[in-house]
């Protein structure tokens, strides 16, 4: 499914936010935000924002997941100019444009792998020298590759494995609605309730470790703390608590 977002008459000239949307085409969200953040343009700012428009989009009108989500197109347009002038020499004007730009971002969970390009049977010339004084290598590094992919296997850890703090076997009888804390949508809050995680409170007691701990295991780096959910899940159940 594609998911689009778009901020028009964004006050930039296409040229500059070219030059950022470029870095970001084909990328996973979490990288390209991750991306944006550090980048000291303007235009990172204007497509950062646009980007988690479309990122709000998907999670909340389409019940997408955002760690499966890629940028599919950032593609810039030109707006319109506003024509301006100013005074020079011997009575003449200087001609200033202030240029626009239309940002257009369009996400999508499908992911197509690059084709793989057509290669002759025939073996070069270069090739086969090579073949007689490497083969023993080759066959080497052959059996080495089974080996590092069991290695990598068995260090791939599973929730169980993780610090994640207080949570809870079985659901409660309150349950706050997660998808009030900024940045958590449907599919979040289906993910959270699935690591027992139903309450304010419980967010707001993660400590570092219990946060490291989430942001592996939604594959989303960083975004616990660059939303605040602890402060805003804090503030949620002091005002769910003043209410009672």
């Amino acid at each position: 499914m594609q998911v689009r977002s778009t901020t028009k008459y964004a006050r930039i000239s296409p040229k500059k936010a070219r030059d950022v949307a470029r870095e970001i085409q084909g990328l996973p969200v979490s990288d390209a935000l991750d991306a944006l953040t550090y980048t000291p343009k303007k235009a990172a700012h204007l497509i950062g924002k646009t980007l988690k428009s479309a990122i709000a989009n998907a999670e909340n009108n389409h019940e997408l997941s955002a760690d499966e989500l890629i940028i599919q197109e950032a593609t810039i347009g030109d707006g319109p100019t506003l024509k301006r002038f100013k005074p020079r020499a011997r009575g003449s004007a200087g001609a200033i444009r202030k240029r626009s730009s239309h940002i257009f971002i369009t996400l999508t969970d499908e992911f197509e792998a690059p084709e793989e390009k057509k290669t002759s049977g025939k073996p070069k010339k270069r090739d086969t020298i090579k073949s007689l004084f490497t083969g023993k290598a080759a066959a080497a590094v052959e059996e080495e590759v089974p080996a590092a992919k069991e290695e990598a296997a068995s260090e791939e850890k599973s929730a169980a494995d993780y610090d994640l703090g207080k949570v809870y076997d079985e659901a409660p009888d309150e349950i706050d609605d997660l998808k009030v804390i900024s940045g958590v949508g449907p599919a979040l809050e289906a993910k959270l309730h699935g690591f027992g995680i139903y309450t304010y409170a419980q967010v707001a007691a993660w400590n570092e470790t219990n946060i490291t701990a989430f942001d592996d295991l939604l594959s989303f780096k960083g975004r616990i703390e660059r939303d605040n959910w602890l402060q805003q899940a804090a503030d949620l159940d002091a005002a769910k608590g003043a209410a009672e």
